[in-house]
Order: C-alpha cells, then sequence, then structure tokens
C-alpha cells in the first residue's frame, strides 16, 4: 500500500506521493499531512492516499482519524489484505469491535485455509471478553488442526474444562505424537498445565509445568551472570547524575506502573485506566529501547551525567510521540507498565518532569507460582523456566527499587497486591493519587469497561477486585520448594 496513485498525471502525482513518503518516515508530520491532504483533493479515488493519512494519524495518536481513513481506503478497495490487516488494529484500538470483527472475517475469506487470521480474531474475541465465541473457533480450528500447541494453550488460557472434554483428549494425543516437538510441544504442555490445574490435579499440572518448562528452557537457555552484568552496567550508567526534571511537564503525563510479571501491575494499571483522565497503556515498551538506542556508544550506555540537555529533550520527545501514537492520549496521563523500565529510572526521571514511579509489590511464592505457571514467548522472560533463577530476578527486582527509593525518594509510591485486593476502598484511591488524578468511583468498576486487554490477565480484569487471589501458593508449597529454598532466609515481605 505505499505504491503512487495512478491517474493521467501520474509523474507529478507520483514525486509528490513520494515526498509525502519521505516527509512521513522522517517524521515531517505537518509537512506529510499537506502533502496527502492536497493528493487527496486531486485524486480522491485512490485508496494508498488514505492509508498514508491513515498511517499519519496513527503517529499521531489520533484513533478515530486513523479509522476514518481507513474506512475510506476500504471503501475504494475491500478485498486489500493490508488494509483489512491495518483495520483489524485500528478499529480495536478506536473501540469499534463490530468493525474490527467484520474486517477479521474479511481477512479470512480472503486466506480460507490459514489458521492464523481465525486465531487473531479469537485472541482478540477474549480481549474484548467474548469468551463463548473465541471457544467456538478455537474448537473449529483444532478439529482441523489438532496438533498445533499454541491453539490449545491460547483457548485453554480463559476456558475451564471438564475432564471428559474432547479437546482435552486430543490434546493428550498429540503430546503423545512423535512428530509434535519444540514449540508446539512446549505450549501443548502448558495447555496440559492450565487444564489440569483447573481439575484440580496439582500434581499432575505440576508435571507437565516440569516438561514445559525445560523443554522451553532447551530452546531458550538463561545466562544469569550475563543478565546481572547488563544491567548493572545500566545502572553504572546512571551514577552520579544530577536527576532533577528537566524542562516542564507536558501533556500526556506518564505514569510507570513497574513490577514484576504476575505481580499485580495489570490490576493497578485497570483502576488507573478507569478515570475519565488516563488512558491504559499496556507494556508500550519504548523507554528502555529508546535510551538504549539514544545513549548507546560502542555497545555501552553513556553515562547519563555527560548527557547534554538536547539529548535528554530528544528523548522525551521521542517518548511522548510514540506514547501518544500508542495510547492515543493527548491530555491527562496514560500508564506504561513495561517491566524493565525500572532499571533506567534516572534517564526517565531527569528527562519527563511529569513522570509519576508507581511499583506493585506482591508476595514473592505469589509470584513465582504465577511466573513458573504461564507460558512467555520463547527468549522474552528465560529466567522464568526454573524456580531458583525465578528467586533470583525478583531479589534482583527488590534490590533495584531499594537503590532507585534512595535516589529519587518520594517519586517511587510503593503499593501491595495484597492491599489492593483487601482493602480496594483506601488503596484504590491512594493509587489515583499517586497517579496524580483525582478519585473516581468509576476506578473500582473497571471490569464494566469493555475495552479490550491485552494481557495474561485477560480473564481476571472482567472481574471485580476480590481478596481469593492472595496466597495461592499455599496450596503448591511442597511444589515450590526450589524456590524457597532459593529465596533462602531473606524477608517475604
Amino acid at each position: 500500500m505505499s505504491r503512487a496513485p495512478q491517474s493521467r498525471t501520474a509523474n507529478p502525482a507520483a514525486a509528490r506521493y513520494q515526498a509525502g513518503l519521505a516527509a512521513l518516515q522522517a517524521g515531517r508530520l505537518t509537512e506529510a499531512r499537506s502533502t496527502f491532504a492536497a493528493l487527496d483533493r486531486a485524486h480522491p479515488d485512490q485508496p494508498e492516499i488514505q492509508f498514508q493519512l491513515s498511517r499519519l494519524a496513527h503517529l499521531e495518536g489520533d484513533r478515530a482519524a486513523r479509522a476514518r481513513h481507513l474506512d475510506s481506503a476500504l471503501a475504494k478497495k475491500p478485498d486489500e489484505p493490508a488494509l483489512l490487516q491495518e483495520a483489524t488494529e485500528a478499529y480495536a484500538r478506536a473501540d469499534r469491535p463490530e468493525d474490527a470483527l467484520a474486517a477479521f472475517d474479511r481477512l479470512i475469506a480472503k486466506a480460507p485455509g490459514q489458521i492464523k487470521p481465525r486465531a487473531d480474531k479469537a485472541l482478540y474475541l477474549q480481549r474484548i471478553g467474548r469468551f463463548a465465541e473465541a471457544e467456538t473457533i478455537f474448537r473449529k480450528l483444532l478439529a482441523k488442526h489438532p496438533r498445533e500447541g499454541a491453539l490449545y494453550r491460547m483457548f485453554f488460557a480463559t476456558a475451564k474444562l471438564k475432564a471428559d472434554d474432547p479437546a482435552l483428549k486430543s490434546l493428550g494425543q498429540a503430546l503423545r505424537h512423535s512428530q509434535v516437538s519444540g514449540e508446539a510441544r512446549v505450549q501443548g504442555h502448558f495447555a496440559m498445565a492450565k487444564a489440569r490445574f483447573d481439575l484440580g490435579e496439582h500434581d499432575t499440572a505440576f508435571d507437565e509445568l516440569a516438561r514445559a518448562n525445560r523443554l522451553q528452557r532447551k530452546l531458550a537457555p538463561y545466562d544469569v551472570e550475563a543478565r546481572r552484568a547488563e544491567q548493572q552496567a545500566i545502572r553504572a550508567a546512571q551514577e552520579g547524575a544530577d536527576l532533577t526534571p528537566l524542562g516542564e511537564a507536558a501533556d500526556p503525563r506518564p505514569v510507570f506502573v513497574t513490577g514484576l510479571p504476575r505481580s499485580g501491575t495489570t490490576l493497578a494499571e485497570q483502576i488507573i485506566g478507569a478515570h475519565s483522565q488516563a488512558a491504559a497503556g499496556g507494556e508500550l515498551a519504548h523507554a528502555l529501547k529508546l535510551v538504549w538506542k539514544s545513549f548507546t556508544a560502542q555497545g555501552r550506555l553513556a553515562p547519563l551525567r555527560s548527557a547534554s540537555e538536547t539529548q535528554i529533550r530528544d528523548l522525551a520527545r521521542a517518548y511522548l510521540t510514540l506514547a501518544r501514537r500508542d495510547t492515543g492520549a493527548q491530555t491527562g496521563v496514560f500508564t506504561d507498565k513495561s517491566i524493565q523500565s525500572h532499571l533506567v529510572y534516572g534517564y526517565l526521571a531527569r528527562a519527563l518532569p511529569g513522570a509519576r514511579f508507581i511499583v506493585i509489590h506482591r508476595d514473592p511464592r505469589d509470584i513465582a507460582l504465577s511466573i513458573y505457571r504461564n507460558h512467555f514467548a520463547t527468549g522474552t522472560h528465560r529466567y522464568a523456566n526454573d524456580l531458583g533463577d525465578i528467586a533470583g530476578v525478583i531479589k534482583d527486582f527488590r534490590a533495584s527499587v531499594t537503590y532507585w527509593k534512595g535516589r529519587l525518594g518520594d517519586r517511587i509510591q510503593e503499593f501491595r497486591y495484597e492491599d489492593l485486593v483487601s482493602a480496594p476502598d483506601t488503596e484504590a484511591p491512594r493509587l489515583v493519587a499517586a497517579a496524580g488524578l483525582d478519585w473516581e468511583d468509576g476506578c473500582l468498576r473497571f471490569h464494566e469497561s469493555g475495552g479490550a486487554v491485552k494481557t495474561l490477565s485477560v480473564a481476571q480484569v472482567r472481574e471485580p477486585i476480590h481478596a481469593g487471589r492472595r496466597a495461592a501458593w499455599e496450596k503448591h508449597a511442597h511444589q515450590l520448594a526450589p524456590f524457597i529454598e532459593a529465596w533462602g532466609d531473606d524477608p517475604w515481605d
């Protein structure tokens, strides 16, 4: 969808189109908008121009405009796969679920034999809480593709099956088949573990988890020393730097909700994101990447203390541009619960005057159990396959938070997941205040919002807050023995 429009004035139009693309790619958005708007007036029948205007709206964080431009493009070229793929995301972000689902259906019709369009539609249905419809799709897919471990894992994530469910029988047969290997087998064992936990067969479930984690560790080995050396180098680059915020706060303001996987950051984000002046950004994953890109010299982070004001301002500008694009927020606050943000708190505190830093803690035993039970994309959380390694990562995270509390003081506000679920009437207002917002009662009704949620906690965020999620580890103390031993005598709180 990047070719120049065809017309009787093809050469001038092509040159202007290419100039608009160059401006768009260089970030000169005002110039790009002017160019494509003029082209659209001259050539209103060209879907490629509307597509580029949708890309521009996306970069500006205007979700409604992005979707409108795609409406126009699809009206002219309704069966273009690239447009339809873009539309599924754009309509989802613009809170137009029926249009997103219709775009999925048209993609499916274009590729009737492919698994991905159907699986993507089912995942989207899960994210908007329509679990029964997602289940129907997954069951049809599994009937045709009974050895695809990923399908079982995605399906079982929001389903609680009975012991005689045919999907469980089919998965068992797949795991006994010699041709099911690699990633398919890893995801199949994680799916079987989830089903066994739901059935109360905890010993069998842990046997499946052991197989899944052992296989995934072979696919993506973990080097604890390399990980710690990298993190120590990142911290060292921020030593001795002035962390006074540079400049004035700009809208929208970031709220970094930081915690380990499965620690309760999604709950905290949903409470804040339900506020009328807030947007839930999820794991934006921009902060660490931008710091690394902006300050790396010869493979090492340059010291923050030697960074120029221009570099710091450029970091802020780049981060907020991407955040506006991905959250749609133009004013108020947005949350960013990227897990690794705590590593570069110094850069962020210096570059983003309006930033708030919220840390969520949880009983390490519950974190460990949940991390070990859940499938993460192979290669992303390599420590997650071993209970002893998980203990080390939790300790490292706690040490990082303690270090940054010493540097940033009250700019970091800490909360306990257990307090949020046991005393939401007092803790939720404190959380919202830490985000710089006045209290709204709707913040405790986030489960009624109906918006799409992209998180491992997709099923839980459809439920109101309840205290039953605490101390799940107690049922599995025996299986968690390697973690408890690795934790040693350090306090749990």
